[in-house]
């Protein structure tokens, strides 16, 4: 190859990757810094009257999982005062284990069981299915809670949930949990949200603007600008249960495949209004296990990936292109330069370690925080390279046949009003 091509390559990565990965570390560390860790009450249990919430879990074909996310909801201290859980059509045992539990289907019970309804024509499986629990919750909550069958919560969690969202006034608290990664391919994958979400998300600034939120309008971000900044893990999903109303409900996302972003998005886009999103840090009290092998991740995160962009076809590639030059392309510089190193690739062997180096210095922070694989960490490139092959598998079936996810196909993308 041409010293052309290496000094090409090196200028890009050093006026335009390097910079672009120093700024993402600094947004990484104010991003950790902001994103605060969500505590169980220090006061014991006796001290606490029943929690004013209404817990709400659609499980689909869960009976894998629905065991120890019910039994954990059930254990809370103080308890909350009502946990609904809504069997989605479930061919398995889901609706079973509900019962050997407690669930049953009397209206008023404190752990109730209901039946899913058929999906109707228009509306996402699991949209339709927390649309219907939201009717079921009791209209005297002050809050509502939509968490997913797969988590398992922790001692207080749910008081020290409601308890960090008095304090950050939050209209909606999403939590992240500590993700239980099982198989390689999950411990390749899933810590790769970490990194985006941290390096990506301009908490900072949001903050800033919902601390005075007369700052929105002044400064001159519109409700799609502020959107831009909303993101949100449907895992666990805190709303205010006025606030939920006021911004439709699952209703107003009724379409939309990856709903808990749209929600970051539609409360980020109020924040001129007074809204507040608040993202935690669910390390010790929460936990996740989101897929179970490669199969089930392949086509998870399949279904996710291209939706999240909704009708915008160019915002998917430029991000794609951002991600693979960050994360991806200092490494492929660097071992495309090495054999060369004496020559013309001794320049690019240097400003490709410096991305390497801003890279690893992410990924080491991140795994510390939040307890991911080392796996992950020690085959970075190999994850990435995984990434963007779903990626390509998400364009692919948005593209020509639908998204398959629980037994259900669903095409085309979505874009979600901000009314």
């Amino acid at each position: 190859m041409s010293g052309n091509f290496f000094s090409l390559i090196g200028a890009f990565l050093e006026w335009v990757i390097v910079p672009l990965l120093g700024i993402c570390l600094l947004n990484c560390l104010f991003n950790m810094r902001l994103l605060m860790r969500v505590r169980p009450p220090t006061s014991t249990p006796g001290d606490r009257a029943r929690l004013n919430l209404s817990v709400l879990v659609p499980a689909r074909n869960e009976e894998r999982r629905i065991r120890q996310c019910l039994a954990s909801l059930i254990a809370q201290e103080p308890a909350a005062s009502e946990i609904i859980l809504l069997n989605d059509r479930s061919t398995d045992g889901t609706a079973r284990i509900a019962r050997e539990l407690g669930f049953c289907e009397e209206p008023g019970s404190r752990l109730r069981l209901i039946q899913g309804q058929e999906l109707p024509e228009g509306w996402v499986g699991k949209n339709w299915a927390c649309h219907q629990l939201g009717q079921a919750a009791n209209p005297e909550s002050s809050h509502l809670l939509f968490t997913d069958a797969d988590t398992i919560h922790g001692d207080g969690c749910l008081q020290g949930a409601l308890d960090h969202s008095h304090a950050t006034r939050a209209d909606l608290l999403s939590i992240w949990p500590d993700q239980i990664t099982g198989t390689w391919s999950e411990k390749l994958v899933i810590p790769l949200g970490y990194l985006l979400f941290m390096a990506f998300q301009p908490f900072p600034l949001l903050s800033l603007l919902q601390s005075r939120p007369e700052r929105a309008a002044r400064w001159g971000f519109s409700r799609s600008r502020l959107a831009s900044m909303g993101a949100a893990n449907g895992q666990f999903l805190l709303f205010r249960s006025a606030a939920y109303h006021t911004l439709g409900g699952h209703e107003a996302l009724k379409d939309h495949l990856v709903e808990d972003i749209a929600f970051g998005r539609r409360v980020a886009s109020r924040t001129g209004e007074g809204m507040r999103l608040i993202n935690a840090d669910g390390i010790g009290i929460l936990k996740c296990r989101m897929y179970s092998g490669f199969e089930e991740l392949w086509e998870g995160f399949s279904k996710n990936l291209r939706p999240v962009f909704e009708e915008s076809t160019m915002g998917f590639l430029f991000f794609g292109f951002m991600v693979s030059s960050l994360f991806l392309l200092p490494f492929l510089a660097l071992v495309l330069a090495l054999p060369l190193s004496v020559g013309y690739g001794h320049e690019l062997v240097l400003v490709s370690l410096k991305g390497v180096m801003l890279i690893i210095a992410m990924r080491l922070l991140l795994t510390l925080r939040f307890r991911t694989s080392w796996l992950g960490f020690a085959a970075h490139p190999f994850a990435m390279v995984l990434a963007l092959l779903i990626a390509m598998n998400s364009w692919r079936l948005c593209r020509i046949k639908g998204v398959r996810w629980k037994g259900r196909v669903y095409t085309g993308t979505t874009r979600s009003s901000l009314d």
